[in-house]
């Protein structure tokens, strides 16, 4: 598990297009199925590696995102998304605890499954706006950890329950996506 420091400045998450490439843009605003589209990029070769699964003090972007107090406790899952073995994603998803244990979604069951096919099988589910920003360096697990990462995050809303799915993108995805060019996943 990572923890993040509370006194760490929030990244200023933007509602529409970054100023950034076409490719970048493509992939950060893509309003389908992150795990879909990884899987055909990977030929099939899609797995989820969990890192932290638990009950945690949130961030103050998140608990604001989901319209709790501050500090409030939630359900913290980080994973890496890997394509044909490789870390292309992190991502990082919170639930409120309270709104939580109201519903009978079971995020702390989903181990290697995908949180993502999940939240887009369940016609239950809205999603709500996609935002970017670039990722703090310090947020991210220390293997992977690099300033200038794009990362793109959305509320999934169902009877009261939000879930905040916030998905940062990996050189070595860009490297897959585009094999015969420079990564233009940092700035």
């Amino acid at each position: 598990m990572f923890i993040v420091p509370h006194e760490l400045h929030s990244p200023t998450w933007r509602d529409g297009a970054p100023d950034t490439d076409p490719t970048t843009l493509d992939w950060l605003l893509d309003p389908g199925s992150l795990t879909r589209r990884l899987t055909r990029l990977a030929a099939g070769r899609f797995t989820v590696r969990p890192l932290f699964e638990g009950w945690q003090t949130l961030r103050d972007d998140e608990c604001a995102a989901l319209q709790l107090p501050g500090a409030s406790i939630g359900w913290v899952r980080e994973v890496y998304l890997l394509g044909v073995d490789t870390p292309w994603v992190f991502a990082r998803s919170i639930a409120g605890q309270a709104a939580l244990e109201a519903t009978d979604l079971r995020l702390d069951v989903l181990g290697s499954r995908s949180l993502g096919e999940l939240l887009f099988s369940d016609p239950a589910f809205t999603r709500q706006p996609l935002q970017t920003c670039h990722y703090p360096a310090a947020w991210l697990p220390a293997e992977i950890a690099q300033a200038g990462l794009w990362a793109r995050r959305s509320r999934f809303d169902r009877d009261g329950l939000g879930v905040l799915v916030a998905e940062v993108f990996l050189p070595a995805l860009w490297h897959a996506a585009l094999p015969s060019q420079e990564s233009p996943g940092c700035t």
